[in-house]
């Protein structure tokens, strides 16, 4: 009141009104940071009737301290001689600004406006907040044991205001106490100087196996800014071995020569180094390393492994082996000759580990079944190849089989050629070695075909000027086979055909006269009936009589007629 005029003393003695605000307004501010508290929620503007606008603080105990005072057209007047000197000042709408906020702020500011014979107050409540300066995982746990409680690590998060509330994470999971496997124990400690927290959380953790890999983090969040999260930190886990795998490179497609390397895989933490391997019998100890390599293994080495603990040898693993292996046989093979007529059964021999497949061919065409010959002909010759595998491995085994024997002669024909002048022999024969084909005629040989499977054809040309008996004889060194076939002269053939002809004609006129006498034949008894009918009728009309007898008759000779009509046109 001492900053009032004397008049204006007088004048609000005798008609001030004072109204205190009912609400009570709250602005956050940032530690260290420029705070705008309002006046009356930023309404108060500098253009009404604002006569004085005064600014002040609670100092505690029910005293006061002014900080500033701003009189209509005059300047702002700084007031304040205390903590407040040179962090106040007036921005737009009577707001007042304090810089380099602080704990100590944390109190009621009032602006205290006289408008008119009105003197009002708006009382501001003022808190300072402050985010952490950061989380640090400290104190960190050099290995867990699963199933027992265990200091896992300290998370502490540095001067704050409010003091920070810390989340322990695995896996970006919370973590809740429960008095069993979790303890989270927190503690406050509040700086004297600053009034700043400093919030420490310490996590006890039972692990399991599964959490070998898992990551834990500390989290905390705040009003003002984001949440703030700790680095990731990780924990050895150790327990014992509780199970062994025994395991072989390529178990599935060893052969014999093949290398084969046994591994010892166990499930302890931290793995043993040393163990113990069982070669069929034989026992080598291995120290630093969980694998042992046999090299060119064979069919002996299957068989039954096992590798165990050096310090537990109850503890162990076994596997099956099998090193796969194919041989065969064939009985007989290479080149074989047989005569025709003969029987071959080849013989395949196989001696494998496992189940095969097999296959045959002829000459490189496959083969429906194995080849088993009862009767050998000149047809079977050729390159036989059968084909054994098992996985990976492949066998091949083959024979080529000869077929001889006297030749024989299957067809012997003739034709005449296409211009008339000339008769073609045709001489197809079987045999083997490849059988020589000589004529007892003389003649232009037209081709021979290539001597397969036994088989031979040969054609020549001949133009016989008469009758003859022609023979084609094969041989080889095992023997001879003859035929013989009846060739006629060109001109005979020619008059034959001829002959032919003309009875084929005189036959064909025969036919036609016998299909006349019957259409003509056909004709009569046709006209013949017509008359027959009508003198029929005239004479039932005359007398007045029907006969049945007579309509019978009619129907009969009607279709007699019909019948003798269609044999006519056959």
């Amino acid at each position: 009141m001492h900053l009032l005029s004397a008049s204006c003393v007088c004048a609000l003695v005798i008609s001030v009104l004072l109204r205190q605000v009912s609400g009570l307004v709250t602005v956050i501010g940032l530690y260290g940071e420029t705070l705008e508290i309002p006046c009356n929620y930023g309404a108060v503007n500098a253009e009404e009737d604002v006569m004085i606008t005064k600014w002040k603080y609670d100092k505690g105990e029910g005293l006061s301290g002014d900080l500033l005072v701003k009189r209509k057209d005059h300047n702002v007047s700084i007031m304040t001689t205390d903590e407040y000197k040179g962090r106040v000042s007036m921005a737009a709408k009577s707001s007042l600004l304090l810089s380099a906020a602080k704990l100590s702020d944390q109190r009621t500011f009032t602006c205290m406006v006289v408008a008119g014979v009105d003197i009002t107050e708006y009382p501001v409540n003022v808190v300072i907040q402050k985010t952490p300066e950061g989380l640090e995982i400290s104190d960190k746990a050099e290995e867990l044991e699963i199933g027992k409680l265990t200091k896992l690590a300290k998370c502490v998060a540095k001067d704050s205001n409010p003091a920070a509330e810390i989340t322990w994470l695995k896996n970006n999971t919370t973590l809740k106490a429960d008095g069993k496997g979790i303890s989270i124990q927190a503690s406050v400690l509040v700086n004297n100087v600053t009034g700043l927290s400093t919030t420490s959380s310490v996590l006890e953790y039972s692990a399991q196996k599964e959490d070998t890999d898992a990551v834990f983090t500390c989290s905390t969040k705040n009003t003002l800014a984001a949440g703030i999260v700790s680095s990731p930190v990780t924990f050895s886990i150790t327990y014992s071995t509780e199970n062994l795998i025994l395991q072989v490179t390529g178990q599935d497609s060893l052969v014999e020569g093949d290398s084969m390397t046994l591994k010892c895989v166990a499930d302890g933490n931290p793995a043993p180094t040393a163990f113990n391997f069982h070669l069929k019998g034989e026992m080598v100890k291995v120290e630093n390393a969980d694998s042992y390599t046999i090299t060119d293994v064979s069919r002996n080495t299957t068989g039954e492994y096992k590798c165990s603990l050096v310090d537990d040898p109850t503890m162990e693993a076994s596997k099956a082996i099998t090193v796969n292996y194919l041989d065969i046989n064939l009985i007989p093979s290479g080149n074989i000759v047989k005569s025709a007529g003969e029987a071959l059964h080849p013989n395949l021999k196989i001696d494998s580990s496992g189940d095969t497949k097999v296959s045959w061919t002829k000459d490189n065409v496959k083969l429906v079944k194995e080849p088993k010959f009862a009767k050998l002909t000149f047809a079977d010759s050729g390159h036989y190849e059968c084909e054994v595998t098992l996985g990976l491995l492949n066998q091949k085994a083959s024979l080529e089989l000869t077929v001889e024997g006297v030749p024989v002669i299957t067809e012997l024909t003739k034709k005449r050629g296409e211009d008339g002048t000339h008769e073609e022999l045709i001489c197809k024969a079987e045999g083997s070695p490849k059988p020589a084909v000589s004529w007892s005629i003389n003649g232009t040989l037209i081709d021979e075909s290539p001597f397969v499977n036994g088989k031979i054809t040969q054609k020549i040309r001949v133009v016989p000027t008469e009758n003859l008996t022609v023979s084609c004889t094969v041989s080889n060194e095992l023997g001879v086979a003859t035929k013989t076939i009846n060739v006629s002269s060109i001109i005979e053939e020619v008059r034959m055909d001829k002959k032919a002809q003309t009875d084929e004609n005189d036959q064909t006129k025969l036919v036609v006269g016998v299909v006349v006498a019957l259409i003509v034949a056909t004709l009569v008894l046709g006209l013949a009936y017509l008359v027959y009918v009508k003198k029929f009728k005239q004479g039932s009309w005359k007398t007045g009589e029907k006969e049945n007898g007579s309509s019978e008759e009619e129907k009969k000779l009607e279709e007699k007629v019909e019948e003798n009509s269609q044999k006519a046109e056959v």
